[in-house]
């Protein structure tokens, strides 16, 4: 380990500050180096510049470790990479997920390719999760584990990353929980010890969503539809194909109740409830699709409505990412694992099931709120075998 070079994301935040000084204990010869992503002012719901705030924590931090540091600039590639993808979705009436983003194409390519011209031999991030590693036939197979704090475990956000990254990647804290990483940080005098952690996008800072959203997605008048529980397409057929339980409901526009009006179908995802500004039903209105194209939000009472949940969900091909390429399945292959939809979610039962064109996740038991454009990640007890995005 002695002399072994390492790069440290330093994020202004107490997990990566926690992160720089274990590595330095360890003995690791550590540049600590922060990412500056966005400087669009415009989108900020304060006056605050988050972005400089964290930039000078993370200096502070490093000049008290005694560790060199520096700052670059990716602004350009996030927006090309991550925030363009996340306005092209959203407008296609999708619900992306730019930290999985962030992490696959900003700090485990952009950031690790800097690092690597640095003559690092390895990028080391904050992230609540686990590496391991094991020989196999004479290769060394990388594995991606969940951190061992569970309220804040986040493999989930590392489901894109191939075994090229994984090799480069280490995981300070993964072993720790979030009382032990503030507590060491106070031990340490750092300055981010007490520092909340951010809410914001990734990396973005402080910004509400649809005020981002509405940079580039403008305000488009629509009608809300409401969905009887009781409508035929939520009749059960036992003998449906794994394409039909993982579709989406047909609705048809005419059969259904005009409950009110919304400020365009782009700024709402499934499963939603906040947000309509529709009262008047005996239950809350919870959002079952949204229309982009016809401008509409099919809308039903209550959390349990059945137009809220799936059997199953499809993922095309191209798609499909396995972090363990040694448990690829072929077509007509299946495995039984954990699945999650979204990050914090409980980890469910499932059989993951390889066909010609798609992977299908089909549930032990149906889930609420499948988004297509989020990810889907697999697990084997308490590692990550793969992901994908889930298609419509």
């Amino acid at each position: 380990m002695k002399n072994k070079r390492v790069v440290v994301g330093l994020s202004g935040g107490v997990d990566s500050s926690v992160a720089a000084y274990l590595l330095k204990e360890q003995g690791y010869d550590v540049i600590g180096m922060f990412m500056k992503n966005w400087h669009d002012d415009t989108v900020t719901i304060s006056d605050e510049c988050p972005w400089l705030e964290d930039s000078n924590d993370a200096m502070i931090v490093a000049d008290k470790l005694g560790i060199p540091f520096q700052a670059i600039d990716l602004s350009k590639e996030y927006k090309e990479r991550i925030v363009n993808y996340m306005f092209s979705e959203y407008q296609k009436g999708r619900t992306p997920n730019p930290d999985v983003l962030c992490n696959r194409e900003i700090k485990f390519d952009i950031f690790l390719k800097t690092a690597m011209m640095l003559k690092a031999d390895y990028v080391a991030t904050g992230h609540y999760c686990r590496k391991d590693s094991f020989n196999q036939e004479g290769s060394e197979v990388f594995q991606l584990k969940a951190g061992m704090d569970n309220n804040k475990d986040q493999s989930y956000f590392l489901c894109q990353l191939n075994q090229q990254q994984l090799s480069k990647a280490l995981f300070p804290i993964g072993a720790l929980t979030k009382p032990e990483v503030r507590a060491i940080a106070k031990e340490q005098g750092l300055i981010t010890a007490e520092k909340k952690d951010s809410q914001g996008l990734c990396f973005i800072g402080k910004v509400r969503l649809p005020d981002f959203l509405q940079q580039q997605l403008k305000p488009k008048k629509g009608r809300v539809l409401e969905i009887d529980a009781k409508h035929p397409v939520y009749n059960s057929n036992s003998a449906a194909t794994l394409e039909e339980m993982s579709a989406s409901f047909q609705y048809n526009a005419t059969e259904h109740k005009d409950v009110g009006e919304h400020n365009g179908a782009h700024f709402f995802t499934v499963g939603q409830r906040k947000g309509l500004g529709i009262g008047g039903t005996p239950e809350p209105l919870f959002i079952l699709q949204t229309d982009t194209e016809k401008n509409l939000i099919y809308t039903g009472q209550g959390e349990n409505h059945p137009g809220l949940y799936r059997e199953a969900l499809a993922i095309e091909n191209e798609e499909v990412h396995w972090v363990r390429n040694d448990l690829r399945l072929n077509t007509g292959e299946k495995a039984s694992y954990q699945v999650r939809i979204r990050y914090r979610q409980p980890l469910e039962n499932a059989t993951v099931i390889q066909e010609k064109d798609h992977l299908y996740i089909q549930f032990e038991r149906p889930q609420k709120a499948i988004a297509k454009g989020q990810f889907a990640a697999w697990y084997k007890n308490d590692e990550l075998i793969g992901s994908g995005v889930i298609s419509d």
